[in-house]
């Protein structure tokens, strides 16, 4: 009985009972642009300036039997009704009792029964394996999770983007105001000192007090030579004259350059201030536009692809259950029972006589 009764019941269920199984294969890499590539794949990846993105491969591992990829397959496929049909034996189907077709529930026989992935930690390559109970549904199924794999890699691709993008154009932005800012401030100085640039200003007035002081000089000379000529020459007082006036003139212009609060020279210290702003806000919008630059440049190089290397096949016989396989084992099973048991009796007679 030990031996009969189950083997009898496993042909009876495998031969007879057991629902025909389709599954569905498929596998896929996750790549990237700029990251380095192991042997094997990774170097024939590596040809094309494609590489793996060994990191990122998890994360679409994970998706692929979240409750977002269920939620959407069992939007697009029923799989509560065509996995909880009654044409499907208990064993197998979903909720085989009717006591719980809860989405939790479903879940969890989608995890356990209906879709695997399962990754080479080597290659990275990821492969899909769905089981459903029509051929047409498994490549179906497994066809769509591809795709939404791909769309989840294209939303990390995006989420990544703006996250790199939005500092640098918030740095720029800021750098923009800065400089808008500093801008306005020289404008203002200008207008409100009506005075461009109190330091070219002040050079101009040291040139003309320059020349008035040759100019003086000459005349000095000029004035010493009359002198020695004769002193009673009636030029003499017009020279004197022209001395004294150079002399108040570049007093006056050199007032105008420093001595008071209205010289150039007391509005440079402002006026340089109001400058060094506006360069060091025009170099901060350079710096700003070229990290900008970069980022949305390192986030190109970063952008994630899926790369199908075998496309879900549609089956075309059922592979499982595995009825001999699974006959055997338990005749298998049920002699070593059979077998401890005969020895347990056995010892227990022995001890007993």
């Amino acid at each position: 009985c030990l031996v009969v009764v189950p083997t009898a019941l496993a042909v009876l269920y495998f031969g007879l009972l057991a629902h025909d199984v389709y599954v569905s294969g498929s596998q896929f890499v996750v790549r990237t642009v700029q990251r380095a590539m192991p042997t094997g794949l990774g170097s024939l990846l590596q040809s094309t300036g494609l590489t793996q993105g060994s990191e990122d491969v998890y994360s679409v591992e994970a998706f692929l039997t979240s409750r977002d990829a269920l939620q959407s397959l069992e939007e697009r496929h029923h799989l509560k009704r065509s996995f909880g049909s009654h044409k499907v034996d208990q064993l197998t189907r979903f909720d085989p009792l009717g006591w719980d077709d809860s989405f939790e529930a479903l879940l969890r026989y989608y995890q356990k029964f209906i879709v695997n992935a399962d990754l080479d930690s080597s290659s990275s390559i990821v492969t899909v394996t769905v089981r459903a109970f029509s051929a047409q549904e498994a490549h179906a199924i497994n066809e769509d999770l591809l795709a939404m794999s791909e769309d989840f890699v294209n939303r990390l691709n995006e989420r990544a983007r703006r996250d790199l993008v939005r500092f640098a154009t918030a740095d720029v932005d800021s750098a923009e105001q800065q400089e808008r800012a500093a801008v306005l401030a020289l404008s203002k100085y200008r207008n409100d000192k009506s005075l461009y640039d109190p330091i070219k200003q002040s050079d101009l007035q040291i040139q003309e007090v320059g020349a008035l002081q040759a100019e003086r000089v000459a005349t000095r000379k000029q004035l010493a030579d009359v002198r020695a000529m004769a002193r009673d020459n009636p030029q003499i007082p017009v020279l004197e004259n022209r001395v004294r006036v150079l002399s108040g003139t570049i007093a006056s212009e050199m007032a105008k350059v420093a001595g008071d609060r209205a010289s150039l020279s007391s509005k440079v210290p402002q006026y340089e201030g109001i400058t060094l702003d506006r360069d060091f806000a025009a170099k901060y919008l350079e710096v700003a536009l070229d990290s900008l630059q970069q980022a949305r440049a390192n986030a190109m190089s970063q952008q994630l692809y899926i790369e199908r290397i075998a496309q879900p096949n549609q089956p075309d016989v059922a592979i499982e259950p595995k009825a001999l396989r699974n006959v055997a084992a338990t005749l298998l099973l049920s002699l070593i029972v059979w077998a401890l048991t005969s020895l347990l009796v056995a010892a227990v007679r022995e001890h007993a006589d």
